[in-house]
């Protein structure tokens, strides 16, 4: 098998939000929904380097929660709508623009921290 220095670099958006490997393109990044697998089932490239963290939940916050919240007040101040127009308008709508971009931006993240080598970071002491 081939090493890192030997597979041709990819583009992070491109694996990532399609939940590929970021080193070969070819091997499944998730093993369910949003579970990270183990290993690629191609390249055998050990995912244990993969820690999103809490990102794509801060994005989808960002992006798709708080215009869902921009949407369900205006419908609740400019029409005084009862409880049961929210439950067929704002949860359908917060639903649909929060949990699907979930898994492609967890991709995403996981692809760049391969791609860029991204590690934790460390305190280095000066000793002059």
């Amino acid at each position: 098998m081939l090493n890192d220095d030997e597979w041709p670099p990819l583009r992070p958006l491109g694996v990532g939000i399609r939940g590929r490997c970021p080193r070969c393109g070819q091997g499944h990044l998730f093993d369910g929904f949003l579970k990270i697998a183990d290993e690629c089932d191609y390249c055998d490239l050990d995912f244990s380097f993969a820690d999103p963290a809490d990102g794509p939940a801060f994005f989808v916050i960002c992006f798709a929660c708080v215009p869902s919240l921009i949407m369900g007040l205006w419908i609740e101040l400019a029409y005084q709508a009862p409880y049961w127009v929210h439950l067929v308008t704002t949860l359908p709508f917060l639903l649909l623009t929060c949990i699907p971009p979930l898994r492609p931006l967890k991709g995403w993240l996981i692809a760049s921290q391969y791609y860029y080598k991204a590690t934790e970071g460390k305190r280095v002491m000066d000793e002059s």
